[in-house]
């Protein structure tokens, strides 16, 4: 095959000509498609004298029909055709002419999810970030902003609603029992924020006034089954709506929202202009059928997609080098509305989890890039936690240097020269600075640089000076193409316990041997932000009593690893009274991964496996303490996954890991069995389940005790499960019940399981969840049970959501995906060519499950490589898992 092209951030260039207005008119049929096209093209230099430069338009799989220049046919010899683009070699000199193209598609054909597709019997695109290409001839790139009328004609018994951007200007009836709608978009957008629905669809009606008076009429439109289970997620876009206003000032500029429900969608959502169109995971939502986890994930992702309207639409990315621009910070702001709508502290540990279990072991492999990458083959590869959650954690260092008054009067200055423009990182940076008359040397290194920072601190308190010093030293490790760093700006919040656990009060501290006053109007702080800015600094705090003991890197204040010279004592001190929720529970964390690095130690050299006093005291401790959120409790007791401890080691050794991790449940389930049972007595409720923090917080407990006991192996235990499953009210006990249950091989497991599919086969949001549940499964050789459940009438492999479920779900297992023998890697291997040829994006996201291979033993090493090999002989790979496979293969 031919190597596909990369393409570099250095090579870009401006356009050479803009498009002002693009109307567009859909004819939908039954067999074909036909999309004409009449946009307004001027040349970005006007008056040139010399020749004009060539108009290429971007075209995958279409068919071109006609091509009109100022209402002239081209012929043949007017333009050059191939695979990838139409090439216009001599547009008119003139100043704006129009070009018009009819092209024709086959969206029925269409299982790439790009473009117009047809999804359980109704017409969908989806378009970024190069999905445009595949509905008309254009300049596919986001920096063509430009004004949009759509006209969509259909069947009127088959395709009754006719939806696109922005507002409704016309509808009417046409002979043969069709009929059409027309929209216009009044804000200038890239072609990527184009959206167009037609089909059988009810709605959810509601509505919403804006500050200033605006009526916002709000639909949410799915199948008339669905509808009732979108009430959530209509009150979940009112209240972001609220929130963007009351933190942000921003408010929406159309008087029509909609948001459509589609079961085949390659991405969680996309933000196109007034018209959203969502993955049906991320919308329906009723107490019997999902989950606290997806009620809150339903919550976010509404939320999300609502703040583009400003963060990504009104003010775009000029390519997509720049795409963290748009949802780095898109995601901050999600983060921020959950975290007012719950627990902030719970947030804050969820999404640095996140962090950790993906973004810090993509980090440190072949796919490591920084947050705004130098390079891609395919842009698609690249929607991953870097650019969204690390790009997020970028922008929270700008909040936390400059607090949120600084942060907002930033925000409101790139609003104010930005509105209606495709911007880049460094501007967002400008505006930032500029607002706040700032300092952020070094802070740009955090879109140019990959990897991971690694901050190493050494402490030291002089009694009789009376003061305190911390030294930092930074590291960023060298990654693929960048083997030499420079230092990072890291802002380090910090706190100073004293010999009773209560924050130190802080006034001063000497940094360079300069004085900075950290109190603010004479009143002293109890946590200040200390900017490490070189590769080796010191801060020294002054009238210091006695010798404290750091919180450091408080709320996780940057995305770094962090390695210190704190004792298992001090830790122990920070985990029983750290004021900083996060770094209490970052204590507890510390100290299960250090146990549990030492017993995988233990484990290899066959010694036998036991755990201190001191440790079980301290889970107890956290346990029984009735003063804390019953949430934060749930995740304090939540050992570090395996995916996580693995990412510590040398040489990764997944058996090892899920013994350790297994081992640790099974003996504090055993010594802690009396308060276990405590918990799960004390928690359970027959109340109508009610989404509130609370409420989800005494789930939460509950089910994680419950899930602790359940490795027992206990009749009693497993008794206590099943009546839990079989009384429970919602679906979050259910599955809890159901996911302590399947732990264990046998006929309980396989009766529960069985019980569970009957109970919600007609329900296929349900089944996904017992497809995952089943695949991520460790017990023995589950690798059968997956091939046997890929001929399922569950599953179906042109379905995204199917394919994370049961295909995600079993690479997930360390058990069975890393398994020795190699079948784990061999049964991916398989599914992907399968899926490439159905759906490239999707099969480049399970192959990066194989990225790392060099991570292990040289025995799975061998298997794994000879998989990437496999694969990228085939012959018609696509782009998409050619890139992953071939820079996981060099790496």
């Amino acid at each position: 095959m031919e190597t596909p092209k990369e393409i570099f951030l250095k090579d870009y260039k401006k356009p050479d000509y803009f498009f002002d207005t693009v109307d567009l008119t859909f004819s939908l049929g039954e067999e074909h498609t036909i999309v004409s096209s009449s946009i307004t093209v001027y040349p970005r230099i006007e008056g040139n004298s010399s020749a004009p430069p060539s108009l290429v338009l971007d075209g995958v799989d279409l068919k071109l029909v006609s091509i009109k220049v100022d209402g002239k046919q081209l012929q043949k010899e007017d333009y050059h055709l191939d695979t990838r683009h139409l090439t216009i070699s001599s547009p008119p000199s003139t100043a704006r002419f129009t070009l018009e193209i009819v092209t024709e598609i086959q969206p029925q054909k269409n299982t790439s999810l790009e473009g117009l597709y047809k999804s359980s019997g109704n017409f969908v695109t989806h378009c970024e970030a190069e999905g445009f290409r595949k509905i008309t001839y254009y300049q596919d790139r986001p920096d063509i902003m430009a004004k949009y009328t759509c006209r969509v004609e259909g069947d009127n018994a088959l395709y009754p609603v006719l939806l696109s951007n922005g507002n409704l200007v016309e509808e009417g009836n046409l002979e043969g029992g069709k009929h059409y709608a027309v929209w216009e978009d009044p804000h200038k957008k890239p072609c990527y924020l184009f959206a167009l629905v037609a089909g059988q669809l009810q709605s959810r009606d509601d509505s919403f006034v804006t500050r200033s008076g605006r009526n916002v009429s709000l639909k949410i439109w799915t199948t008339a089954q669905d509808l009732p289970k979108t009430a959530h997620a209509m009150n979940s876009l009112k209240a972001s709506m609220k929130w963007d206003e009351d933190v942000f000032g921003l408010e929406y500029d159309l008087d029509l929202f909609n948001i459509v429900v589609v079961a085949d969608f390659n991405m969680g959502a996309m933000e196109n202009k007034s018209l959203n169109i969502f993955n049906s995971v991320l919308v329906l939502a009723s107490p019997e059928t999902a989950s606290d986890a997806e009620y809150a994930r339903i919550q976010g992702v509404i939320a999300h997609e609502y703040f583009h309207n400003w963060t990504g639409n009104r003010v775009t990315c000029r390519d997509w080098f720049q795409l963290t621009l748009k949802e780095g910070l898109t995601v901050f702001r999600d983060q921020e509305f959950s975290s007012d709508m719950g627990s902030r502290s719970v947030k804050r540990i969820e999404d640095v989890s996140f962090l950790r279990n993906n973004q810090f072991p993509e980090d440190a492999g072949p796919m490591a890039h920084p947050v705004r990458p130098h390079s891609y083959i395919k842009m698609d590869n690249f929607y991953t936690s870097t650019v969204y959650r690390k790009g997020a954690q970028v922008v929270r260092m700008y909040k936390t240097l400059l607090g949120s008054q600084g942060f907002r009067r930033g925000m409101d200055l790139y609003f104010k020269r930005h509105d209606g423009q495709a911007v880049t990182c460094e501007d967002f940076y400008a505006a930032m600075r500029d607002a706040n008359d700032a300092d952020f040397a070094n802070l740009l290194h955090w879109y140019s640089q990959a990897g991971t920072p690694t901050v190493k601190v050494t402490s030291f308190y002089n009694s009789e000076a009376k003061t305190y010093s911390l030294k930092f030293s930074q590291q960023v490790p060298p990654t693929p193409g960048q083997a030499v760093k420079e230092p990072m700006l890291i802002p380090v919040a910090v706190g100073l316990l004293d010999s009773n656990g209560k924050d130190m009060p802080l006034t001063s501290v000497y940094r360079d041997g300069m004085l900075q006053v950290v109190s603010t109007d004479g009143q002293p702080a109890y946590t200040t932000v200390l900017k490490i800015t070189k590769k080796e600094e010191e801060f020294v705090f002054v009238e210091i009593s006695e010798r404290p003991v750091p919180s450091l890197l408080r709320g996780y204040s940057a995305p770094v690893r962090l390695m210190s010279d704190l004792t298992d004592a001090d830790i122990f001190f920070l985990l029983a009274h750290d004021s900083d929720e996060f770094n209490r529970w970052e204590a507890g964390q510390v100290l299960s991964a250090k146990l549990m690095l030492s017993l995988v130690g233990d484990f290899q050299q066959n010694k036998p496996l036991s755990l201190t006093a001191d440790f079980v005291h301290g889970f107890k401790s956290i346990l029984t303490d009735y003063t804390l959120d019953k949430e934060f409790i749930a995740k304090a007791i939540d050992l570090p996954g395996v995916g996580e401890i693995m990412d510590m080691m040398d040489i990764a050794d997944p058996d090892a890991v899920h013994v350790v991790r297994s081992f640790i449940r099974k003996h504090l389930a055993s010594e802690l069995k009396a308060e276990f049972l405590k918990t799960v007595e004390n928690n359970r409720s027959s109340d109508p389940y009610v989404f509130d923090h609370s409420k989800k917080s005494r789930r939460t407990l509950k089910n994680i005790a419950l899930s602790y006991l359940a490795s027992l192996e206990d009749a009693q235990i497993t008794e206590l499960a099943l009546s839990e499953y079989k009384t429970a009210t919602n679906m979050t006990d259910q599955f809890g019940a159901l996911t302590a249950l399947v732990q264990n091989p046998g006929k309980t497991r396989d009766d529960v399981l069985a019980d569970f599919y009957g109970k919600w086969e007609h329900d296929y949001l349900v089944i996904n969840k017992w497809l995952g549940l089943q695949a991520s499964a460790n017990i023995p050789e589950n690798v059968e049970n997956v091939r046997k459940l890929l001929k399922h009438r569950a599953f179906d492999l042109r379905n995204p959501n199917k394919v994370r479920s049961l295909i995600g779900g079993f690479c997930a297992s360390p058990v069975n995906f890393h398994a020795k023998d190699g079948s784990g890697y061999k049964f991916l291997g398989e599914i992907v060519l399968q899926l490439d040829k159905l759906n490239p994006q999707g099969a480049s996201r399970m192959v990066s499950a194989l990225s790392r291979w060099r991570r292990y033993d040289e025995t799975r090493q061998a298997h794994a490589k000879a998989q990437l090999e496999m694969i990228l002989s085939t012959n018609g790979l696509s782009e998409n898992v050619f890139e992953i496979a071939s820079k996981s293969l060099a790496a």
